[in-house]
This record gives C-alpha cells, sequence and structure tokens, in this order.
C-alpha cells in the first residue's frame, strides 16, 4: 500500500521539516507486522512529494504475530487475501508510527509553516471502499477536499465481471498537514471497514483524539464511528465524548478484565492487589486519592471502605463504565457524609485537566498496559508533570509470570487489549526515567506470591515525592 503527499508550497522541500524526513534520505520503521518506508521520488522548491509504503508480511499475519493479540475477524486465516496490499489499519498504524510528530502537528524547525494551511495532493492506493465511490465523497467532500477517485476492472480481459472494489484516491486541498494526516489515520479503515486488531475500549479514546477538531460537526459522523470502533457502544461513547469534552479526548482501558481475571482467579490476585494499594496508600498518609482508569469501580468500593480516604475520586472515559460503577457504589444510596467522600469523573489520563488537580495520592491500576507505548508520555505528562500528587502507585503485570499459566499459549498476553506487558527490568527502566525527569523517587513491591524463577504475577512501582 502507499501514500504519497505533495505540495507546491514555496519552497516544497519544507514539507521534510513538516513530516521530520530529510528529503536527501530513505526512512524506515519497524512494525510489528512488517515496516514503512519513506521516501522521496522528487524534492525541488517548485514540487515536493513524500511517499509512505507499508510492507506487511503475509506470513506474519495468518501467524497472529502482528500485533501480540487476536484479530475481530478472521480475515487472516488463509495466506492469500488483500491484506499486506490493500490500505487499511495498516496504514494508520503506520501513519502513528513513522510520520508521528507530523501527525501532533509539530514542528522544531517549521511551527509556523505546521501551524498553516499549505496545497497539498494526497494519493492512496490501493484503497478498498465498502459502499463505493459514493461513501469516499461523503466522508472526505465534507472536509474541503477536492476527491478524484480512478478504478479498474477486475479483468480487462472480462469487462462484464464489472470494476475491482479497490481504488485510486486523490485529494486536494489547502490544508494543514497534521488535518490531512489525521483524516486518513481515521477514515482510511472507515472506508476498508475492518482492522487488523482487537478493537477495545481504548479505541475511542483514539477516536476521539484524532477527530476532536472536526469529527463532531462531520455530517456521516455517525458512519464514522460505527465503523470504525466496530461496537454500537463504543460509537455512542465515542460521539457523546465528541459532544461534552470540545477537545478532550480520554484513555479507556477496559473496566472489567474478564479474560484477565478468569485467568487470575485461582490466586484471587484482584483481591491481593487492592489490599497492596490500601496498605500503602495509608502507609504513605494519603488522604486524597484519584484513580484514573477506574472502569465499573471495583477499587473505589475498597477504597471506600478506607476510614484514612477523605476525598476518593474515580476517573475514566466511558459514560457506561461510569453508570455501571454509580450502580455498584449505590451513590443514590449512600449516606450523605459518604457521598461527600466519593466523586467520580469523565476525564482523562492523557490531557491536563484541573479537576484532576489537589490529589496527595493517584492510581493506575492495571491501566498502562491497555495504552499504546507512544501516549505513555502523555500520561507521564498529566499524572507527573501536571497533577504531581505526593505519591503515585502503578502496578502492571509481569510478563515473565505468564510462563506459569498453564492456561496461556506461549507468547499471548493476559488480555487481548493489552498494548505490551512488561518485564520486571523494562518496568524499572521506564519508572527510573520518569523519575529523572520529574523528581520522584521509586521503590518496588511484588503483589501475589512470587516465582523463584519468574518473580510476581502483578509488579507494582510506588513513586513518591
Amino acid at each position: 500500500m502507499l501514500l504519497s503527499i505533495a505540495t507546491t508550497h514555496r519552497p516544497a522541500t519544507d514539507l521534510g521539516f513538516l513530516l521530520h524526513k530529510n528529503p536527501s534520505n530513505v526512512h524506515e520503521t519497524t512494525l510489528s507486522f512488517g515496516k514503512a518506508i519513506v521516501f522521496y521520488p522528487e524534492a525541488s522548491d517548485q514540487q515536493c512529494t513524500a511517499c509512505l509504503c507499508v510492507e506487511v508480511d503475509p506470513i506474519q499475519l495468518v501467524r497472529g504475530r502482528h500485533g501480540g493479540g487476536r484479530t475481530e475477524h478472521a480475515v487472516f486465516d488463509h495466506y492469500v487475501n488483500d491484506r499486506p496490499y490493500a490500505a487499511s489499519s495498516f496504514l494508520s498504524v503506520a501513519i502513528a508510527r513513522s510520520l508521528r510528530e507530523a501527525l501532533s502537528g509539530k514542528s522544531k524547525q517549521r511551527q509556523a509553516l505546521a501551524d498553516t494551511p499549505i496545497p497539498l495532493e494526497a494519493t492512496v492506493t490501493p484503497l478498498p471502499c465498502k459502499g463505493g465511490d459514493q461513501v469516499v465523497r461523503r466522508l472526505f467532500e465534507p472536509l474541503g477536499y477536492t476527491v478524484e477517485l480512478e478504478g479498474a476492472p477486475l479483468d480487462r480481459s472480462f469487462p462484464a465481471w464489472g470494476d475491482s472494489p479497490y481504488r485510486k484516491l486523490t485529494l486536494r486541498a489547502r490544508i494543514r498537514l497534521a488535518e490531512l494526516l489525521s483524516h486518513l489515520y481515521v477514515l482510511v479503515p472507515v472506508l476498508d471497514n475492518q482492522k487488523h486488531y482487537w478493537v477495545g475500549t481504548d479505541e475511542v479514546e483514539k477516536l476521539v483524539e484524532k477527530g476532536r477538531a472536526w469529527l463532531g460537526d462531520h455530517p456521516a459522523r455517525k458512519l464514522i464511528a460505527n465503523r470504525y470502533l466496530r461496537k454500537r457502544a463504543f460509537a455512542e461513547d465515542a460521539l457523546t465524548l465528541l459532544e461534552q469534552t470540545a477537545g478532550i479526548s480520554d484513555d479507556d482501558p477496559p473496566s472489567d478484565n474478564e479474560t484477565e481475571e478468569a485467568l487470575e482467579t485461582p490466586i484471587r490476585l484482584s483481591d491481593v492487589r487492592y489490599d497492596a494499594v490500601v496498605r500503602t496508600l495509608v502507609a504513605e498518609g494519603v488522604r486524597r486519592v484519584c484513580d484514573l482508569g477506574c472502569g465499573e469501580g471495583k477499587l473505589l468500593r475498597r477504597l471506600m471502605s478506607e476510614r484514612q480516604l477523605e476525598k476518593i475520586v474515580g476517573v475514566d472515559v466511558s459514560p457506561a463504565a461510569l453508570q455501571r460503577a454509580s450502580q455498584r457504589l449505590k451513590l443514590d444510596r449512600l449516606a450523605p457524609r459518604q457521598r461527600d467522600r466519593l466523586e467520580l469523573l469523565h476525564g482523562s489520563i492523557v490531557y491536563e485537566d484541573q479537576r484532576l488537580e489537589g490529589f496527595d495520592g493517584a492510581l493506575l491500576i492495571e491501566v498502562i498496559e491497555h495504552i499504546d507505548p507512544e501516549r505513555l508520555d502523555a500520561v507521564e505528562r498529566v499524572v507527573f508533570g501536571k497533577m504531581r500528587p505526593n505519591v503515585v502507585l502503578v502496578s502492571t503485570p509481569n510478563v515473565e509470570y505468564n510462563a506459569t499459566f498453564t492456561n496461556l499459549p506461549s507468547g499471548q498476553l493476559r488480555h487481548p487489549d493489552h498494548r505490551f506487558e512488561w518485564t520486571r527490568s523494562a518496568f524499572a527502566d521506564w519508572s527510573a526515567e520518569i523519575c529523572e525527569r520529574q523528581g520522584y523517587t521509586v521503590r518496588f513491591e511484588g503483589i501475589g506470591e512470587e516465582h523463584p524463577a519468574y518473580g510476581p504475577p502483578t509488579q507494582m512501582a510506588i513513586f513518591t515525592s
């Protein structure tokens, strides 16, 4: 699959500064399913074109090693399929990984240009168009693009077979590069109408983040949300967020990880985990605590039983999860004094929010593994840089311990929505870097019965300032 982006802005080679890719070089990024290559077939002051070529390994797809988790659709059961060639969610991942700074709208040397609409022409080929040309125009024309579609017959020797479902799509507009990339990031998978990875609740945050500047007013927003998220409940959450937050988006790790809990049931790990959290909060003298990614409120209920905690706030992206938390905690039946102790907020761990300031304790309990690695910098900025509580507790699975689960296939993570699971050394390295940048100190505690070779099932970092 190929994405090309061209401009006639003068000097056109400034496109290299916007993409953070020198036109004189070929740039290669390794992906879990193959590689992305950025190169420039032309680079002059009059016109500059950059191409993103995505090479997908079809063997990896069939063997299920493309992302560490399961797929939502059985589209990789055969070696012969269109996934290595057709523009799809693979292209979106390649944009996010290889053109990350450009997608965010940042340019160290040309920020004023990054903030300015310039003439851009983008071509995507071959592009699946589920719903036909009409849907393509319905998606892109309201965003101000001139849309050009070029098709071909399935077989030139047999015209009666009709046209191929794939198109060469060309878009032209005077627009910011970051806007163009965000539109492609969202709408290419929408046109393909399937994804190569399991669609979890954190996809709500991705859609709101990438679409917050344009999706809320798009006449086809319901179609986009339903196709992008694959589940009506997720689509409703995303559209609600777009209406309510006007630019704030949120991470939504699964609230009740039934698969993971079933795996860990024999050792009652969730109970041990909650006990360790409360014990540490008490020992550190925390009185006001914020549970980030509270889900359906299981930990909140345990926190409510500790009298030392004067104020308890649960934060989650999913209105449905917060509604279930309210029911679980029986908020409408609590005595006034108890009700004043507890608050549920529709909020974010990747965007600054004044409501999340003023706490002396913050919890990220089994949350970070549901976040794409490239988003962890935002979590650090919000939690350790902006909130700056005295105590931050972060727990995450110890991937080394997975070898002890007889019902977990080798190499598979504990939950299909996990973006990663860290070894003890990787968790320690990440924590040390936060301490160095943010002025915290850290110690570690194992949660659950420790294996002599693989360590504890869960690892918890205790950050103090």
